[in-house]
């Protein structure tokens, strides 16, 4: 059974750090690239970073250089630190397990998400 549960979600001003995790069961997280979706209103999904098995890791020009993607084999668990936070940082971020191919990543399990807020 795959399942992706996120947490770590909350509210915070501008400048401010969250850390966001996402607890897979440990088959998916063993066999998979994992990542992390945004979804703002009004606004496409965004793929923000993935990391695969061998913690080779691809980030958005929106948030290379503040964001970091990583994982804990240990504890079949992928995080999603991000500091410098900024207003259009607001989403709701889903944790994911897929695959990169040609045409570029394919998403295939998909977490509850977390909301993220900014404030200014």
């Amino acid at each position: 059974q795959v399942q992706l549960v996120e947490s770590g979600g909350g509210l915070v001003q501008a400048g401010g750090s969250l850390r966001l995790s996402c607890a897979a069961s440990e088959r998916a997280f063993s066999i998979n690239t994992m990542g992390w979706y945004r979804q703002a209103p009004g606004k496409q999904r965004e793929l923000v970073a993935t990391i695969t098995r061998s913690s080779s890791t691809n980030y958005a020009d929106s948030v290379k250089g503040r964001f970091t993607i990583s994982r804990d084999n240990a504890k079949s668990t992928v995080y999603l630190q991000m500091n410098s936070l900024e207003p259009e940082d607001t989403a709701v971020y889903f944790c994911v397990t897929g695959y990169w191919a040609i045409s570029g990543f394919r998403p295939n399990y998909w977490g509850q998400g977390t909301q993220v807020t900014v404030s200014s």
